[in-house]
């Protein structure tokens, strides 16, 4: 009976650590919040134009949305639904413009580069869904772990969309103009790509182009891997 009762045990504990893997994963590839939710492109078209202000926004963004989801599942008990959305609204513009301030102080570069887009996290549909529709209804840890793994496949879909745009657009990827590293380098400046360069991609339309054209890939990809099932 004793040995029993230690297999429930044991399945139940190896459960509860594949769902919180789960948690963390899910955003990162199957709930992507840019390539397969398709939510949060205003950043995604506006700050991609270098792949240091797209990583640096995922950083901001990464952030945010972590501490959002600590916050909103730690109080979610005790703020009645009916005030539940603007008290939403006010922990995200509280944390938002504490990030600012400190991006201002430490990274004005960033700061000046990514604008108004800063401020704008606050509306940001991924962090505000992630705390409605996750964090207002699990315990703080599985909400960090969401908010967490939801950013890092945010950020790197940015990352992504800045990385084609710039050096297709330029032909190197510059590192140290916007992000405070302490130095300022230049990668894949020999690639021998800079003549061939499509300076359109670092224009506005080259966003809605390479955003596009990374959709088009993975429905195809998607498709085709229905297809052999």
């Amino acid at each position: 009976m004793t040995e029993a009762k230690k297999v429930p045990a044991k399945k139940k504990a190896k459960e509860k650590e594949m769902t919180l893997w789960e948690t963390f994963t899910k955003g990162i590839l199957k709930e992507n919040g840019i390539f397969v939710m398709v939510l949060g492109l205003c950043p995604a078209l506006a700050v991609t134009s270098t792949f240091e202000g797209a990583f640096g926004m995922g950083i901001l963004v990464m952030l945010v949305l972590t501490f959002t989801n600590t916050t909103v599942s730690s109080i979610r008990k005790v703020v009645p639904n009916t005030v539940r959305i603007p008290v939403y609204v006010i922990i995200i513009a509280t944390e938002v413009t504490i990030l600012k301030m400190l991006v201002d102080a430490f990274a004005p570069a960033l700061a000046q580069e990514l604008g108004v887009f800063i401020a704008l996290i606050t509306v940001n549909c991924v962090v505000f869904g992630r705390a409605e529709a996750f964090a207002s209804k699990n315990t703080v840890g599985k909400s960090a772990l969401d908010g967490f793994g939801v950013a890092v496949g945010f950020a790197l879909s940015l990352s992504i969309i800045g990385f084609f745009r710039e050096f297709l657009g330029t032909g190197m990827i510059t590192l140290g103009k916007s992000l405070p590293l302490g130095f300022e380098y230049t990668l894949l400046q020999n690639a021998g790509l800079g003549k061939y360069a499509f300076s359109v991609l670092v224009d506005p339309p080259g966003a809605f182009l390479v955003i596009g054209i990374i959709l088009a890939g993975i429905t195809a990809y998607r498709q085709k891997k229905g297809a052999k099932k």
